[in-house]
Parts: structure tokens; C-alpha cells; sequence
């Protein structure tokens, strides 16, 4: 978790290690990001970096959770499946993240981050026994469809019109 030290800093300091991390994150996946660069593009000591941020992991996820407020919609699991509230935030969060400032990082988070980042399948599989089975399905679909705007862009529409298919077929099942 980011440190006190790093919130207590000036507003001007604070934006230009922010936008120095979040450059770095926008360029390089996780595995293969540089303090060194980091902290030359912030014009900041090696030092004062381990006191903003534990590592790279945490800088990392600093950056990552600050554009996920302002990209990411709510896509909390309801009671029974809605295949049009899925669809329609996907089609948001795609259409919001690409084209934009925070493309680049979300392509590397998607396609290389995610699996880096420690834990995260835990995270995911402690949610499984709590979640319909239709909804679970949902929510892997989403992210599937998701990797697969930022991998392949070229066939995004029609991925998620396939998409909106399987939603459509997961709920005919869970209705039976």
C-alpha cells in the first residue's frame, strides 16, 4: 500500500512521481519495469521512491487502482444474471479505456499484469463459491472479451457480439 510519506507530499511533487509511475506502467509490464526509470523521470532520489512505495508491485498498484476509478464501471454481481447490464458495462469499460490515456497500462494490466500481480488468483477463486454459477460465468466472460478487445482489436465487435450470445445462453440455462 502506498505510504503516508508519499499522500503528504506536495500536489506538484506528488503528480510527478504519479504520472513518472503510471509512464513506466503504461510502457513496461510489471516483470520488466525499472525503479531507475521511474525515478529519473520524477527527477527523485532511488531513496525516496521505498519511501513512497514498499516496490515496483506497489507503485504498480497505486497507478492501476487510480485509473480504475475513473475507468472501471460497477460490475457487481447481482442476485440473477442480467445479460444486458454485463454486456453494457463491458462495452463501457472497453470503450472508455481504449483510445484513451489509460489504454496502454490497461493492455499490459489484461494481458500480462493480472497473472503477475501476487495472489490475484486467490483473490478470484475466494470469490468463486460465493457466486451463482450464471454469474460466475458472466464475470470470466467479461474478462475474457475484455483481454480479447485489447489482444485482438480488429475482431472486437464481433467477439462481443459473441459475447452478447453467451450471456444470452448462460441465462436461458440458469432459468431452466
Amino acid at each position: 500500500m502506498v505510504k503516508q510519506t508519499f499522500l503528504n507530499l506536495p500536489e506538484e511533487k506528488r503528480q510527478r512521481v504519479t504520472d513518472a509511475v503510471f509512464h513506466e506502467f503504461s510502457n513496461y509490464a510489471l516483470t520488466d519495469a525499472q525503479v531507475a526509470r521511474i525515478v529519473k523521470e520524477a527527477n527523485i532520489a532511488r531513496g525516496a521512491f521505498y519511501k513512497y512505495f514498499d516496490d515496483l508491485t506497489d507503485a504498480y498498484l497505486y497507478v492501476y487502482r487510480q485509473a480504475i476509478k475513473e475507468i472501471h464501471m460497477n460490475m457487481t454481481p447481482m442476485n440473477e444474471l442480467d445479460p444486458d447490464f454485463f454486456y453494457d458495462r463491458v462495452v463501457k469499460f472497453i470503450s472508455k479505456t481504449q483510445h484513451s490515456k489509460y489504454e496502454p497500462m490497461m493492455k499490459l494490466h489484461m494481458l500480462q499484469n493480472e497473472a503477475a500481480l501476487p495472489d490475484s488468483m486467490k483473490t478470484n477463486s475466494e470469490q468463486l463459491p460465493h457466486m451463482k454459477p450464471e454469474i460466475w460465468c458472466a464475470m470470466v466472460l467479461s474478462h475474457e472479451v475484455i483481454n480479447s478487445a485489447f489482444a485482438d482489436p480488429d475482431n472486437k465487435e464481433q467477439n462481443l457480439k459473441r459475447f452478447k450470445e453467451s450471456l444470452e445462453l448462460i441465462k436461458r440455462g440458469a432459468d431452466k
